[in-house]
């Protein structure tokens, strides 16, 4: 009698603690990303019900404040796993040690153009083109022939016409700069003698406006988002086009704003994701990783983010194929020479533009 006592107890206190076993065991994944990031409901859902991870998303701003917040933060990182980081701020989040290698078994897929790190610490998940866009309602009421090179901006004719990022705070302002660098060369003994700083110089002169992030930019000050802003051009992306057609409320004849994607006017940028160093969470780190390479996630991202996948395999909406561009020759640089400069590029950047 007495043992049955104690067994009934026993059981009875193996049931009171059992929520709390199984509360122990779930796993809740705080990714850290940008302002940009968007996933269908349902996607994240069937992954959270396929694992049994819970999903946090942690919005930080551009994809450069948010690497700035990550590197500061590093010691006590407040995620697991980040994702938005580029090729213009890579080398600095890799200088920090932020993440963890892994090698996902979906990057067989993968070509080799987007894996830059050959260590595996960060995954290419999307890549997508930084260029000129612009509001092709303006264009055509003015009269206004479009600009077909970066030097045409300069032409008065475009004076206070132009918005663009700044470098130190934003992926797509540091690439715009990156393709000035590349078209006009930042050594003063170039055979003309003009550099991207005489360059820049010339845009103050024409009343370029600088913008602290994209969201502001685009949405802010452009005169093609639909809000109420007046520039009708703005460093955006190829792939902007598509998102005005699709959040129209009627679909319109043709797409209300244009990409210029003239040679060595755009930026080739690739976003990846990362495992965060001190996360307590790595093998569900590792699945979510997965899980972004996945054809389900890569066709889910053209019109969530309206960025191209990396993953072949995976189809594209044909709003999306149809009014996205993809330069034939958009500007690269490798990581290593965006590293050795990018700090002397953005400083003499700022005294040119904003001093």
């Amino acid at each position: 009698m007495k043992t049955r006592a104690v067994l009934l107890l026993l059981i009875v206190s193996l049931l009171a603690l059992a929520p709390a076993l199984a509360q122990d065991d779930s796993v809740t994944l705080t990714v850290i990303t940008h302002d940009s990031f968007a996933a269908s409901e349902d996607v994240l859902a069937a992954f959270e019900e396929d694992t049994g991870i819970t999903v946090r998303i942690l919005r930080s701003g551009d994809a450069g404040t948010m690497v700035n917040q990550a590197v500061l933060s590093r010691e006590n990182p407040l995620g697991d796993v980040l994702y938005g980081v580029d090729n213009t701020f890579l080398t600095r989040a890799l200088d920090a040690d932020l993440f963890i290698p892994y090698e996902s078994p979906l990057l067989e897929n993968v070509p080799e153009e987007f894996i830059l790190d050959p260590e595996h610490r960060v995954t290419p998940v999307d890549y997508g083109d930084v260029c000129l866009n612009y509001d092709a309602a303006y264009f055509e009421e003015n009269d206004l022939p479009l600009p077909e090179s970066l030097a045409d901006l300069t032409d008065p004719i475009y004076d206070g016409l132009l918005v663009v990022e700044n470098p130190a705070t934003s992926s797509p302002g540091l690439a715009f700069l990156l393709v000035t660098v590349d078209q006009f060369g930042a050594d003063e003994d170039e055979e003309d003698g003009y550099t991207y700083l005489d360059f820049w110089a010339d845009l103050v002169e024409n009343d370029v406006l600088v913008a602290d992030d994209w969201s502001d930019a685009y949405f802010g000050q452009f005169s093609g988002s639909g809000g109420d802003g007046t520039r009708p051009l703005v460093v955006s992306y190829a792939s902007s086009p598509p998102a005005e057609v699709y959040f129209a409320e009627e679909e319109p004849e043709a797409a209300p704003t244009g990409s210029i994607t003239a040679p060595g006017t755009c930026f080739r940028q690739i976003e990846f994701v990362g495992i965060l160093n001190g996360t307590e969470h790595l093998e569900a780190a590792q699945q979510f990783v997965d899980f972004m390479l996945s054809v389900e996630f890569q066709e889910d991202m053209p019109l969530q983010m309206f960025v191209f996948p990396v993953n072949p395999e995976a189809e594209l909406p044909e709003v999306f194929a149809t009014y996205a561009a993809i330069p034939e020759e958009p500007v690269t640089m490798d990581i290593a020479e965006i590293d050795a400069h990018r700090e002397e590029w953005i400083q003499a950047w700022t005294e040119t533009v904003l001093r």
